[in-house]
């Protein structure tokens, strides 16, 4: 089992534009390969509440995930839960980032668990959790918006596992060295 960052980047290493937004992301081609292999791959998401915030209004919650392909849990990294009872497959996790990365890998089986996020993947990076960077990098610059990495806690090697390419994209994947 594998935790892996999974996100759409832009060359200046954005993962969402100006105002959070990402009509670029999609602007840029179809899934790829590699994003059908690393959906497939994923048994449960771990995200933070920002990011569940936006997908709730902007991007139909779950069921945009994957442009609706994926229907697994969804766990929610957050100090504010709301009340249980919406969508059965989102359950807000309260507590540390060991804790919550650990209930997402029981819920994901022998399955992997995603990572949605900046600050959720910088947070698992910077505690050792996080096992794979899957990047869609996109030919283009924003210039602001949310960054993926920003100011790094120090040296992080990576060792990269493949190289693609479809349409405009081009697909990196990263093994986090330890």
């Amino acid at each position: 089992m594998s935790t892996i960052c999974h996100h759409t980047m832009s060359l200046d290493g954005f993962i969402a534009g100006p105002d959070d937004s990402m009509d670029w992301a999609f602007a840029h081609g179809a899934a790829t390969s590699l994003a059908d292999e690393t959906m497939e791959r994923i048994g449960a998401i771990l995200a933070g509440r920002r990011w569940y915030d936006l997908a709730t209004e902007r991007w139909a919650g779950v069921d945009g995930i994957y442009g609706g392909a994926y229907q697994g849990r969804v766990f929610v990294l957050t100090h504010r839960p709301l009340d249980e009872g919406g969508d059965p497959r989102i359950s807000f996790v309260s507590g540390g980032i060991e804790e919550a990365v650990a209930t997402a890998c029981a819920a994901a089986g022998d399955k992997d668990v995603g990572i949605f996020g900046a600050s959720l993947s910088r947070q698992c990076l910077r505690a050792g959790l996080l096992d794979e960077i899957v990047i869609h990098l996109a030919p283009v610059l924003l210039g602001g918006g949310v960054r993926l990495f920003g100011e790094a806690d120090g040296r992080v090697e990576l060792e990269r596992v493949s190289l693609g390419e479809a349409e405009r994209l081009t697909d990196l994947r990263f093994r986090v060295l330890r």
